[in-house]
């Protein structure tokens, strides 16, 4: 297994699953190219207002979206929905801890779609905070 870390969250990766960082975002795919997982975290500055919950968030920036399910992995919890788009299937999840936020994707061809949902789901199921997020 191989470890990906950031100051905000690290996750396990299957021996044929490598991830690269492309500014803020972590993109992680397996050997065969089937699809592309992308994690981004948002971190919310910290202030007295009070915070929008993920499925707020994502109900605002996720319209095409319909149905929005709970989802938890670790200590992160939110939703989870799809939507097609141009031939393609795409899986969101809006996770939050403290003031962290994590925006992430699963983007595979509708032909695929399902193929990766085990490993997508195993993968995400290893997410812990990072240590910028320990004391929160």
């Amino acid at each position: 297994m191989n470890i990906i870390e950031t100051d905000y969250w690290c996750l396990m990766l299957p021996p044929e699953w490598s991830a690269e960082q492309e500014e803020d975002t972590v993109c992680i795919t397996d050997q065969d190219g089937i699809g592309e997982l992308a994690l981004t975290a948002l971190i919310r500055e910290q202030d007295n207002a009070a915070a929008a919950s993920p499925a707020e968030i994502a109900r605002q920036e996720s319209p095409e979206v319909t149905d929005w399910v709970t989802a938890a992995f670790g200590e992160f919890s939110g939703v989870t929905g799809s939507f097609q788009e141009e031939g393609s299937v795409v899986q969101e999840w809006y996770l939050g801890h403290g003031p962290a936020l994590l925006y992430c994707t699963y983007v595979c061809a509708t032909e695929d779609e399902g193929m990766d949902v085990a490993a997508v789901e195993e993968i995400l199921g290893t997410l812990v905070p990072g240590d910028a997020l320990l004391d929160v």
